[in-house]
Parts: C-alpha cells; sequence; structure tokens
C-alpha cells in the first residue's frame, strides 16, 4: 500500500474540498489520515477515490449518514473499488428514485396549496378549509400523500 504522503492541503486542492471539510469528513468517520513523525496529518492518494464518492454522493442527495454507512461496508476501510462503486450506486437507486418522485411531486404542486397548514395562500381555503389537514398530521400532508391527490 502507498505511504500516507498527501498533505491536508494537496488533497484540498486536488479534490476542491476545504481543509476543514477533510477534518470534517474525518471526524464522521468517512476518510482516514495517518500522523507523520512531525504529528502532521497525511493522506494516502486513494483518499481522493474516497472523497469523489463522497462528493458524487452528495450532489444527488445521499446523506452524509448513509454514505458513512456504505463505505463501512468495505473491507478494512478500504478505497472503494469499481465494484463497490456499482453495488453502491444500486444500493442506492431507491432512495434517489424516492426523492426524484418526491422532487417530481413538489414541483407540481409547487405554485399552489400542498398542505402545509400555513392557510397563508389564497387557494388554501379551496384545498385546506379550516386547517382539516391538520388531522392528517404535521407539514405538507398534501404533498407527502402517495395514494391521494389534493382537490
Amino acid at each position: 500500500m502507498k505511504e500516507a504522503n498527501w498533505t491536508p492541503g494537496k488533497v484540498a486542492e486536488r479534490s476542491g474540498v476545504s481543509i476543514a471539510t477533510l477534518h470534517f469528513y474525518e471526524d464522521k468517520g468517512l476518510i482516514r489520515s495517518w500522523r507523520n513523525a512531525g504529528n502532521q496529518r497525511r493522506y494516502k492518494a486513494d483518499v481522493m477515490r474516497r472523497i469523489a464518492v463522497i462528493k458524487a454522493a452528495q450532489k444527488v442527495g445521499i446523506s452524509l449518514e448513509e454514505i458513512r454507512e456504505a463505505l463501512a461496508t468495505l473491507p478494512d476501510e478500504r478505497t472503494p473499488t469499481q465494484k463497490d462503486w456499482e453495488r453502491l450506486s444500486r444500493q442506492w437507486r431507491g432512495v434517489l428514485d424516492a426523492k426524484i418522485a418526491y422532487l417530481s411531486k413538489l414541483r407540481d404542486y409547487f405554485t399552489g396549496c400542498i398542505g402545509c397548514g400555513c392557510l397563508s395562500m389564497k387557494n388554501c381555503p379551496i384545498y385546506n378549509a379550516d386547517d382539516k389537514l391538520a388531522e392528517e398530521g404535521p407539514g405538507a400532508v398534501i404533498l407527502e400523500r402517495t395514494s391521494r391527490q389534493p382537490g
């Protein structure tokens, strides 16, 4: 295995994340560093692939906790291989499909009532007279419905 000789500055510059982000990722257990003889942080070059996986997953809405859990499945905290990435991306496909469906629904109701309970929009008396949607729970109850459409 290659020696850990990449400085935080080099990793930050090359990966496009800040040094503070590297420390944050490390605190969250997403990446790992080693200390040199002078007690300075050093990274192995393969940390770049881990950061790329983290950034790609975050960009599509996967939470850091979900990323951490997925990376924890890799033996010996190793860097994901192409096969690992294929498995992880398949694993996240359902999450992404649900987010896409939710965003599509949000887009379709964006200019109308989503049942948030605010009673401030002109349409709310039509969709939510007397705040009847409160019986269904807090938040955007119409948007959260899966089987029934408003009005």
